[in-house]
């Protein structure tokens, strides 16, 4: 089962991190955070990556990065190159949840439905009306909005 690892910008990690064992309490042991402070530098990042990942030596591990060219991203790249290991970038919640429920499958097939729930939960909502009633006319007094 692959590990996930999240590394986004404080306090962000840790949030989805929460919001994942939110939704999924018995994969929280599953889900590394590591918030990345405001003046830390890449080198101070990467090694607290290593710290984290040395124990996982030759787990598969799916890193999620909050933002393409951030710090965080950019020391997560580096990861891509680490056997066993995946980076996506662009990181959400739909992303975090997919990931985890689909836990069990392989880190290529993982990676994909991860990047597919991050896609899938975009979505433009339309401001539609309860079962698609109008509004009452405007000499209604009392502005009930019964449902039939």
């Amino acid at each position: 089962m692959p590990r996930l690892l999240v590394i986004a910008h404080v306090p962000l990690a840790s949030a989805f991190r929460s919001v994942a064992s939110h939704v999924y309490p018995e994969a929280a042991a599953e889900v590394i955070a590591i918030d990345v402070q405001p003046a830390q530098s890449c080198e101070a990042v990467d090694d607290q990556l290593r710290e984290v990942l040395n124990p996982l030596e030759g787990q598969e591990v799916l890193v999620l990065a909050d933002v393409f060219g951030a710090t965080p991203c950019n020391v997560a790249q580096r990861l891509a190159e680490r056997p066993n290991t995946r980076v996506i970038t662009g990181a959400n919640v739909p992303m975090l949840w997919r990931a985890l429920s689909y836990r069990n499958e392989p880190l290529e097939r993982l990676c994909a439905l991860a990047m597919a729930g991050a896609t899938q939960g975009v979505i433009q909502l339309a401001p539609t009306r309860p079962q698609n009633q109008t509004n009452l006319p405007s000499n209604d007094l009392k502005q009930h909005h019964h449902q039939q």
